[in-house]
């Protein structure tokens, strides 16, 4: 069996490497930089996923998925701002799939490039149509002007939350939630034991969206010269049928993407070239980067203890500690590195993993170095834990943070397995060698470790963000309690020091390195992005495994995933049944919509 799993692994392997060479090749060799005419409009699709990862990965190569970096949009809007050539530009912009915090910034980015005499066109064929256009219609209302499509609707509705909870579903099944939190408004362990929200969670949710709710409404009305009043009672009566979305001024022309293409032309004038955002930036990277160095980390996704498995297939999601760390050690020894930042996108993840991670960011700013914080979407529970070192934090008024707070515990399964006639038995040696199994409840004795574990995670964490952001301990713990704040909320009471994006991070960090806010720099990203075939290469040499072997085995498991006759053959490697212990987690729920 042994030897067909590695003839499958070995041309599984070959195959990848074949093709993705000539992907990789046809993507960087085919075409030649674009040239930038004097009179251009830049083109948008802001409707394609964009990622705050710092380059793509390799199944998204292999595949011909190419997201687009976040950060690259606004640099690109940021550098067109400033460049005689571009005119204008414009967007599509009816279903985006961002988060609150990432349309701010981007309409800030709009806001910067108008501010420069130039225009920018919106258009969408539809907003949400009867519903869940709203996050999408606000981003459009930064622009000149949004055209819509016939028959297409602006779904102006509001902002909600809607939470899921399994008790019901649970007990059906004989399984009991045997979990705790620390503290009372900490809501991700509610969903199992409750079935609707407790009155502390129901008042924190009501804070945030109410939060969310009052930046949308008051963005809209600046932005589209109306009062706040009426943009709430236009909320409260959509959506809106397109001729009715114009009436009242919530659009500004009904008409296709090729007549907003043409009114742009119109706008900018003779000998207008198009160019797509990813084109224009292209043309303008030649030469060398200047400048002082500020090195740019990337915290992305749930927090985990580890490495990013690696192989022919790898390019996981998630913040791996042992990468991050080896990346911030990196930025922190280079003499070069005037000074760190660290962006966040994360709802939280593995207590311990946090930890390891708080400590590399809290050795590199007592080094010396500078360290800010830019928060994305969302940068709560474990994803505050890494900010607290930082000399400054920088949040949008929507980003999702705080939430400083634990919840662990276990799913007691003995009534599910009684119930299918599944019986089990058990040798152990150790008092409490059962306090992870998901066969029995805690002891009285095995629950009051369990509540101890959990106090000393949560007083370490007030601890941390009481010294990052030098701050009584009482007053953090007024503000923390698990409660999840909005940006605004948490610049408010202390946990945030600015609002603003990317760009406002970086500002902060040339201050904190004493350098001339006119003063060119260069963002050096950490680790350095890896080409597809460079990702192969390190996977099939073993550099990227922690045991220094090769990855061809690691490779076998996600080729297994896509070939029934490799899952077959695999099955006997795969343990079944394994029981999962219970590990001190720190993550938020998140709004929906």
């Amino acid at each position: 069996m042994r030897f067909f799993l590695w003839f499958f692994a070995v041309i599984g392997v070959l195959a990848i490497l074949i093709v993705s060479a000539g992907v990789y090749a046809s993507i960087h060799f085919s075409s030649k930089k674009p040239e930038i005419a004097d009179t251009t409009i830049l083109r948008f699709d802001f409707e394609r996923p964009q990622t705050e990862k710092a380059s793509v990965g390799l199944a998204d190569a292999l595949l011909g998925d190419h997201k687009i970096s976040f950060a690259d949009t606004i640099e690109t809007i940021r550098r067109a701002a400033d460049d005689g050539r571009v005119r204008g530009l414009v967007a599509r912009t009816g279903a985006v799939p961002l988060g609150l915090g990432q349309v701010q910034e981007l309409r800030d980015a709009i806001a910067a490039f108008r501010a420069k005499g130039k225009f920018a066109y919106a258009y969408a064929e539809t907003f949400g149509d009867l519903g869940g256009g709203t996050r999408a219609y606000y981003l459009s209302a930064a622009f000149d002007e949004i055209w819509l499509q016939p028959v297409g609707s602006v779904g102006l509705t509001g902002v909600g939350a809607e939470l899921p909870f399994f008790k019901g579903t649970l007990d059906k099944l004989g399984v009991t939630a045997a979990f705790d939190r620390r503290a009372e408004y900490k809501s991700a362990e509610t969903q199992m034991t409750e079935t609707r929200l407790p009155d502390t969670d129901r008042e924190a949710f009501t804070g945030l969206v109410k939060s969310v709710f009052d930046q949308t409404a008051d963005g809209i009305a600046q932005d589209r010269k109306l009062a706040g009043a009426d943009v709430r009672t236009l909320i409260d009566n959509g959506p809106y049928p397109g001729d009715e979305a114009l009436s009242k001024h919530l659009i500004d022309h009904i008409g296709y993407a090729d007549e907003a293409m043409d009114a742009a032309r119109k706008k900018a004038g003779s000998g207008v070239k198009i160019l797509t955002g990813p084109q224009y930036l292209d043309a303008i990277k030649v030469g060398a980067p200047t400048g002082d160095v500020i090195a740019l980390l990337r915290a992305v996704g749930e927090i985990r203890s580890g490495r990013s498995p690696s192989g022919p297939a790898g390019d996981s999601d998630g913040v791996a500690a042992d990468d991050l760390v080896k990346a911030i050690g990196d930025a922190a020894r280079d003499s070069s590195v005037k000074a760190i930042v660290l962006r966040i996108d994360s709802p939280g993840g593995s207590a311990i993993a946090s930890e390891t991670i708080w400590r590399a960011l809290k050795r590199a700013h007592d080094g010396g170095k500078p360290v800010m914080v830019s928060m994305g979407d969302t940068a709560a529970s474990g994803g505050y834990y890494i900010a607290a070192p930082a000399d400054k934090i920088v949040a949008e008024p929507g980003t999702l943070t705080g939430s400083i707070g634990v919840f662990s515990g276990k799913l007691v399964t003995t009534g599910l397995w009684d119930k299918i006639g599944v019986s089990w038995d058990e040798v152990s040696q150790g008092k409490n060698a059962g306090i992870d199994s998901m066969l029995h409840d805690y002891t009285p004795e095995q629950h009051a470790r369990f509540e101890h574990s959990l106090d000393e995670v949560y007083r370490a964490f007030i601890a941390h963000v009481a010294d990052g952001r030098k701050l009584d301990p009482a007053k953090v713990e007024a503000i923390a309690k698990g409660r999840v704040w909005t940006g605004a909320q948490g610049k408010e009471n202390g946990l945030v020091d600015a609002l603003g994006g990317l760009d406002v991070a970086v500002k902060l960090a040339k201050d904190a390195a004493h350098i001339a806010a006119d003063q060119p720099v260069t963002l050096r990203a950490y680790p350095q992005p890896r080409s597809p075939i460079q990702q192969i290469m390190a996977g099939l040499s073993g550099e990227d495994d922690e045991t220094g072997g090769s990855m061809v085995g690691v490779s076998l498991g996600r080729l297994a995933a896509l070939a029934p006759l490799l899952r077959q053959l695999d099955v006997v490697s795969r343990a079944a049944g394994k029981t999962g212990g219970a590990r001190a987690t720190m993550q938020p729920v998140e709004l929906t919509r």
